[in-house]
């Protein structure tokens, strides 16, 4: 499985994501999940199986495929209810 964070311009705000992101995944024991980051131009459909962005870009990240859409960015608790929504969801939590 692949996550695909994405931001306006592709640098800090996505990095700390992906980095949040994997310590989340890491705290619920999930390996074999990769996760990277990038600009919103530069996400292609099918680029990940999933995608992350928060929710100002979530209307225009969620034409390329599942999303998920965080209001506070920086809210570990808000981005571990939803990987750990969305990894139900998939069956592989």
């Amino acid at each position: 499985m692949k996550i695909l964070v994405c931001c306006g311009s592709g640098l800090g705000s996505s990095f700390m994501m992906e980095i949040n992101i994997k310590n989340v995944l890491k705290e619920l024991g999930m390996t074999g999940i990769e996760v990277s980051h990038s600009d919103l131009s530069s996400a292609t459909r099918g680029s990940a199986d999933v995608f992350v962005a928060t929710r100002d870009i979530a209307p225009e990240v969620a034409k390329l495929g599942e999303t998920i859409s965080l209001n506070n960015m920086i809210d570990k608790k808000e981005l571990t209810e939803k990987l750990t929504a969305m990894l139900q969801e998939k069956g592989l939590l």
